[in-house]
């Protein structure tokens, strides 16, 4: 078995991305990362180990090969890929146009669709396989609200997750991670509506907050690991126990 392990985390410069990074550094991995534009800082393990840039706009088929392409030649090799990148802004789907819808749906399913199809290229000729964890969402398996698009990729990210770990199993496992409500991040505090919004949402989970990047992080870091290695096919929620229903408050 190879002792060098790659990882691509997509959307790696900020929020959960830059916690999957961080922590797959610190546990000795070489992570390249990637996103439109390069981020203010590197981005670095507790031992000063640096994730490398890529600048790509994975909406599309051709960007996607060709990152995993260069993740290769700079690594040689790819073993996990984490498709985190994904989001959405709020607005009724009677108010969007269809350019928006498209770019949500790019975003959150084909680009993901795109990735996951080059690195099982890339994997199938390893030895060791690999693995792919998408970040998915509670979005996709409830109600979306002012977000219909994003719910519906992320949905459609799910039912992938199980058909992909069937169609290249068992060199390369497929697993989905599905995030409930997450702590805003990078000055975001509004899209909850402020400190009042994120108390109270965070009062309806079981666990008495939101989910961190750490949270999800530490999940990624899983599943990579040969502790995982009979895991795939699988969407894990990952939500602290759930929202409360509203009947229930």
């Amino acid at each position: 078995m190879s002792e060098k392990r790659v990882a691509l985390v997509t959307g790696g410069t900020r929020g959960i991305g830059k916690a999957i990074a961080e922590r797959l550094l610190g546990e000795g991995w070489d992570v390249a990362v990637c996103g439109r534009s390069a981020p203010e800082a590197s981005i670095a393990g507790p031992d000063g180990r640096e994730a490398v840039f890529f600048a790509a706009d994975i909406r599309s088929a051709e960007v996607a090969d060709d990152l995993v392409a260069q993740v290769k030649a700079r690594f040689g090799r790819l073993d996990l890929l984490v498709n985190n990148a994904g989001g959405s802004p709020k607005a009724d789907l009677a108010d969007s146009s269809p350019r928006l819808i498209e770019k949500v749906i790019a975003l959150n399913l084909m680009a993901p669709l795109y990735l996951a199809r080059a690195a099982q290229a890339a994997m199938r000729d390893q030895a060791e396989g690999g693995h792919i964890v998408n970040i998915a969402s509670i979005s996709g398996q409830r109600p979306s609200p002012g977000t219909a698009a994003y719910g519906a990729a992320k949905a459609g990210l799910l039912s992938a997750t199980g058909s992909l770990a069937m169609e290249w199993g068992p060199l390369v496992r497929v697993n989905a991670i599905v995030v409930g409500l997450v702590e805003a991040v990078e000055g975001q505090d509004e899209h909850y509506g402020g400190p009042e919004g994120i108390a109270r949402l965070s009062a309806t989970v079981p666990m008495g907050r939101m989910a961190r990047g750490g949270d999800v992080a530490s999940m990624v870091a899983w599943l990579a690991s040969p502790d995982a290695a009979y895991v795939t096919g699988a969407n894990i929620p990952l939500h602290g126990g759930g929202e409360r229903p509203a009947v229930l408050q």
